[in-house]
């Protein structure tokens, strides 16, 4: 292991020093499968928030873990989410923030840097092990992103359908407030992946100098007729992977030899089909191993309750209220709004064979059914706590897929418990861990067309990645109507026993370097250090 750059914007703590020196001897080897992240720092205040006068009790959670094939599927609940405005002020002035400092991602700037003059950036990944540690390969660090020409004819916001997997290097020793991140093109020959358009995963780095590409395969058959602004037949999806090579020398990094498999395509039942919803979602594969099952690889996905659009009938289990709770809502109620319109989880998968080209589906680790829509970009980091492994799950969304009387600002959302399938505890009672400033008590708006009366940076900051030690990146979207396209600053969210707060001692004023990916492990010897 290394540690991060010397850099004085950052502020390092004594305790990541000395775990680097203490395992310099086996810097170059992978981090056994059995060994949980170093934990990130402490919140100042380690305890849940307390009950809001006028809101309903968080559902209880015990956090208790349960075999990763077992049926049960961990609820956020309309309770927990409920907690999101319970801890927003509502006497702040029109838009400004309504949320806490301890959730709340600092204000990015108006001027920020270009992270690349011919592509946009948004969705991005380090190069990383079955652990989440961050790769250093022979002297480079590397990132992967979703990409789009900036010069095509087409708008920003027609990014999604012309997104393509490009990757990103620089030296591991580079000073990450100066030196910028070398563009090496797109991941994938053209016409060579399944689907015509490459969104979100991850990317692994196995034996030698093979890499797997965990990806999700979308195919738009409407292209040039939603780049005109029309169009609108519904994509397909599925999850694949691409098995490689990375290579480095003193002139950068390249990849070559991909081989592409189609690994799961949602089967209906507990994974929705665009058969059964068009606007179905099934993307973001994230793999890694899990120290309490050794030889196995999970992954986990973001999906929708299998059944038609419409179809799903809101339960008790759903709203989890407290028996007697006064602010507790009726079930027919929340039925009649329309929340059964949103129907969002985590699913879970398992591999069948070592070359991870065969997997079976596992039912999900969490819904939020009539809660909200979308679980994006899901992962799990497991950390040491006190002597035991937690498993944090984190997952994105957007305010405009809340369902009716739900409300959250763009951010991470993140779950506490002692296994992969747990009884996951929101973090903070509500699960929000971080969210772009935003009045929680105006109604909800969208990024290509927000409210003048909301706070200008309530979509500054999306599809936020958190990597090891708390440090959390994310993409630039709007920052007060400046369109972005380009790596956010990095922030830094410490967290333990299901608490997060904003370090806002971290970088300046808690904004850190612009895309700040920073590696904690070498691979493949000194390399390009020096």
């Amino acid at each position: 292991m290394h540690k991060h750059p010397q850099h004085r914007l950052l502020r390092w703590r004594p305790a990541a020093a000395a775990l680097a020196a203490a395992v310099a001897a086996s810097a170059f080897l992978a981090v056994p499968s059995a060994q949980a992240n170093e934990p990130s720092d402490p919140p100042a205040v380690q305890q849940m928030p307390a009950p809001t006068q006028g809101f309903p009790l968080p559902t209880q959670h015990t956090q208790q873990a349960l075999d990763p094939a077992s049926n049960f599927t961990s609820k956020w609940t309309r309770a927990d989410a409920k907690q999101i405005m319970a801890q927003s002020d509502e006497s702040v002035s029109p838009g400004t923030n309504s949320m806490s400092p301890d959730v709340t991602m600092p204000e990015i700037p108006e001027d920020f840097p270009t992270m690349n003059d011919d592509v946009w950036v948004w969705d991005t990944w380090s190069l990383t092990d079955e652990n989440a540690n961050q790769i250093s390969y022979k002297g480079w660090d590397v990132i992967f992103s979703l990409v789009a020409d900036r010069h095509a004819g087409y708008g920003f916001d027609q990014r999604h359908w012309n997104a393509r997997i490009g990757y990103f290097f620089r030296k591991t020793n580079a000073d990450p407030a100066k030196d910028k991140w070398n563009y090496g093109g797109h991941l994938f020959l053209d016409n060579t992946s399944i689907g015509n358009t490459e969104w979100s995963g991850s990317t692994r780095l196995m034996q030698g100098n093979h890499v797997n590409v965990f990806y999700t395969a979308t195919t738009f058959y409407d292209v040039a007729e939603r780049n005109a602004g029309g169009g609108g037949i519904a994509p397909d999806a599925a999850i694949a992977k691409a098995l490689g090579n990375i290579h480095a020398d003193q002139n950068g990094v390249t990849f070559d030899g991909f081989q592409h498999t189609k690994l799961l395509e949602p089967d209906g039942k507990m994974y929705q089909t665009k058969a059964q919803n068009p606007g179905f979602a099934f993307r973001d594969p994230y793999t890694f191993a899990d120290p309490a099952h050794p030889g196995k690889t999970f992954m986990v996905f973001e999906g929708n309750t299998g059944g038609n659009r419409g179809d799903y009938q809101c339960k008790g289990e759903d709203l989890g209220y407290q028996p007697g709770d006064p602010h507790a809502e009726n079930v027919n109620d929340v039925q009649n709004s329309g929340a059964y319109y949103q129907t969002a989880n985590v699913g879970l998968a398992v591999a069948d064979n070592k070359d991870l080209t065969k997997w079976s589906f596992l039912p999900p680790i969490l819904s939020a059914n009539c809660v909200n829509d979308q679980t994006e970009r899901p992962q799990i980091f497991i950390q040491n706590e006190g002597g035991k492994n937690k498993y944090y799950l984190f997952t994105i969304s957007h305010q405009f897929t809340y369902a009716a009387g739900m409300r959250g600002p763009d951010g991470v959302y993140g779950f506490v418990g002692d296994g992969v399938r747990s009884d996951y505890q929101p973090m903070n009672n509500s699960g929000l861990a971080l969210g772009s400033p935003t009045d929680l008590n105006l109604p909800a708006n969208a990024p290509e067309s927000p409210s003048a009366k909301q706070n200008g940076r309530q979509f500054q900051a999306y599809s936020h990645y958190v990597q090891p030690g708390g440090l959390v990146q994310s993409f630039i979207d709007n920052v007060n109507g400046v369109r972005g396209g380009s790596l956010s600053p990095t922030v830094k969210i410490n967290f333990r026993d299901g608490v997060s707060q904003v370090d806002r001692s971290f970088g300046r004023n808690g904004l850190g370097p612009f895309g700040y990916l920073p590696t904690n492990v070498r691979v493949g010897g000194e390399g390009l250090y020096k």
